[in-house]
């Protein structure tokens, strides 16, 4: 088994790669979608979340109201770091049931947004970082998914800089030009990815 790390800014691009990674094979630990599942109605995730920032977080339906959670921690990095207290180890757990059903010959991909933010790069056998300027980012965040500049601004300053993320990558994804451009360098990392693969040795019986 290959464990890939998977990251990129907000804007970057990243989740258009983790499904193109997908149909060529890939098994995909998409952290994003089981921070999500892990604070569902009922997990005790969710009720560590309401303990932690008050019931008013919750719609009336009884599920997270996500913007409204969204304005509190991305303005107040202390409550931050609250939230990240409770939801991340609920998503590595889950992460590592996901990976160990995955087959002994598998790429696995770790989809993780805040992989260089919480020094995880240790964790994998390669980091893959999808790169984008700043510029870019904040164009794609407004134009494509209707925040403001201040909003999408704010998104941006939590994470990891540009240069922090390429700092840990052992494989660059440029994507600050069009989508039709992509396709080609993500299709050329998964034959790097595949052999690496290959050219591991097996596991041990029991590991």
């Amino acid at each position: 088994m290959l464990k890939v790390g998977l990251t990129g800014g907000i804007g970057a691009g990243k989740s258009e790669v983790s499904r193109l990674l997908s149909s060529y094979g890939a098994v995909i630990v998409d952290a994003d979608k089981i921070a999500r599942e892990v604070v569902e109605p009922g997990t005790p995730g969710l009720a560590a979340v309401v303990a932690a920032f008050g019931p008013d977080i919750l719609t009336a339906e009884g599920t997270l109201d996500r913007p409204r959670l969204g304005s509190i921690v991305f303005s107040d990095a202390e409550r931050l770091a609250t939230l990240n207290g409770i939801v991340h180890p609920l998503v590595g757990a889950r992460s590592a049931e996901l990976e160990a059903a995955a087959g002994p010959d598998a790429v696995v991909v770790h989809d993780v947004p805040l992989l260089t933010e919480n020094g995880l790069a240790p964790l994998y056998d390669v980091v893959v970082v999808v790169d984008a300027s700043p510029e870019t980012q904040l164009n794609r965040l407004v134009r494509l998914r209707g925040m403001t500049e201040d909003e999408a601004r704010a998104r941006m300053s939590v994470q990891a800089t540009r240069e922090q993320r390429l700092a840990v990558a052992d494989l660059i994804i440029d994507n600050d030009g069009p989508l039709e451009e992509l396709e080609p360098q993500v299709r050329k990392i998964w034959a790097q990815l595949t052999e690496r693969a290959a050219a591991r040795p097996p596991a041990a019986p029991g590991v």
